[in-house]
């Protein structure tokens, strides 16, 4: 296939960065992405049949690539849900301009699958947590699990040689009182810990700006005990702000969409668990790339058709986001993954 090393949007942005949600279905019910209100047992997931494959998914890195793509992250629902992972994740690694793989989880299942995982070329994962505190981190995952079993997840990643950063999402009102225990607890474990505001992303999770926990407030309540000092950003288009304890080599990242928007620098896109194109977090619609996969098309034609849709792209939802733009639907988190 005939790559374009460079395509842009609107606003002048790459196409470096793709993120694919393999399944839509997650063992938690958390309430800012799955609460269980909604989710109950009687929720339809996606048939299977509406799922891409593994080799659909495939190709599309492929393309990706071809693209501009140099970063990968597999998402969900919860992704290792998906069965034969470890084979998406083994031949997309041999594609050549690939040069990272990451992959996000609320990391109960490493324990069975880091290893697998690793030898496969995965290098990266991102573990969600939100607390140390049993009983508040269980009213956030509906229930279904303790703090041990995603600490020990954790333990996992890390001795099957995989980098792991962890992610909190920082509500007011619900957990803020959480962001300096845990802030103490990754620092002497020397695993990065990204604290991320509170967002208004699907349709189900009762967001209103006074839960918002913002950066300022988080960087106050560590800078108080645990002095920091900014540091630069890995690489354009990085979305968490880092900072570093001063006299230390340990660090903490802010993912600010609400209150500090990046939107100028997002070279992310976004494919659903049931194939559709997502242009920006925040999207109402998503483009349909299902049909097209499985029609007669090459993957020439594919190109073409995913350039143009990036080509046309002006999001920057978080810039502009009013209570107009609040009630738009949007996609749900558990088709998309963050």
């Amino acid at each position: 296939m005939e790559t374009t090393s460079r395509i842009v949007d609107q606003r002048n942005r790459p196409l470096r960065d793709l993120r694919i949600s393999v399944t839509d279905r997650c063992n938690f019910r958390c309430r800012y992405c799955m609460p269980a209100d909604i989710f109950g047992p009687d929720y339809e997931f996606l048939p299977r049949k509406d799922i891409l494959s593994l080799e659909e998914l495939e190709r599309l890195v492929h393309i990706f690539v071809g693209l501009g793509v140099k970063k990968l992250r597999i998402t969900g629902g919860e992704p290792l849900l998906r069965k034969n992972l470890s084979y998406l994740i083994q031949s997309v690694s041999q594609i050549d301009g690939l040069e990272d793989i990451a992959l996000t989880t609320n990391g109960v299942l490493l324990p069975k699958f880091a290893q697998d995982l690793k030898a496969a070329g995965l290098k990266r994962v991102n573990v969600s947590l939100d607390s140390l505190n049993d009983e508040r981190f269980q009213y956030l995952n509906g229930g279904k699990s303790k703090v041990q079993p995603v600490l020990d997840g954790i333990e996992a990643a890390a001795q099957a040689g995989l980098k792991v950063k962890i992610n909190m999402v920082v509500q007011k009102g619900i957990n803020e009182q959480d962001v300096l225990p845990m802030a103490r607890y990754f620092k002497e474990h020397k695993h990065i810990l990204r604290f991320i505001e509170f967002m208004d992303v699907g349709n189900h999770n009762g967001w209103n700006m006074n839960r918002v926990f913002s950066k300022k407030a988080i960087i106050e309540q560590i800078n108080r005990e645990m002095p920091l000092e900014p540091i630069p950003g890995n690489y354009t288009g990085e979305v968490a702000s880092r900072y570093r304890y001063v006299g230390s080599e340990e660090e903490i990242g802010i993912i600010s969409s609400v209150t500090d928007a990046f939107c100028g620098t997002c070279n992310r896109a976004r494919i659903s668990a049931e194939g559709k194109m997502y242009t920006c977090l925040f999207a109402s619609e998503g483009h349909d790339l299902r049909s097209f996969l499985r029609s007669d098309k090459t993957n020439e034609e594919l190109a073409r058709i995913i350039g143009q849709l990036w080509g046309n792209r002006e999001d920057h939802y978080s810039e502009e986001r009013s209570h107009t733009t609040r009630s738009l639907p949007k996609v749900e988190m558990s088709h998309i993954g963050g």
